[in-house]
């Protein structure tokens, strides 16, 4: 009885944990590729908007990405903090119109906006 205590006690641990954080599993992926790649770019972005099946890291970002704006990142590891934001400048600099459509569906109150703009600020973002 007591190991069945115990196995179940640190199910909920390892269950707690997990659900604190995103996965590593993508963390080595290649950013600059994909936004410097204009196709595999629109695959990931057709993904977010809704316009074309998702890859698994897609599908992940896509799931993650509302609990990541509303909770300011903080199940994000540094690496994933900078991936975000290397994105973000990406798509402010380079393609506003995409920054604007994901904005409109992620942000369309501009909550986030608004939480984010003195932080995205300190890191060179002007949003």
């Amino acid at each position: 009885m007591s190991r069945t205590i115990a196995f179940f006690c640190l199910f909920v641990v390892a269950c707690a944990y997990a659900a604190s954080t995103y996965t590593t599993q993508y963390d080595n992926i290649d950013l600059d590729e994909i936004l410097n790649n204009e196709r595999i770019y629109k695959k990931y972005f057709d993904c977010l908007v809704n316009k074309a099946k998702c890859t698994p890291d897609g599908k992940e970002l896509k799931d993650i990405l509302p609990d990541a704006l509303k909770t300011g990142c903080t199940k994000c590891n540094e690496k994933q903090k900078k991936g975000a934001e290397k994105v973000i400048k990406f798509l402010l600099e380079n393609k506003r119109a995409d920054f604007d459509t994901l904005e409109n569906i992620y942000d369309p109150s501009g909550t986030y906006r608004k939480k984010y703009a003195a932080e995205a600020h300190k890191h060179g973002i002007n949003v």
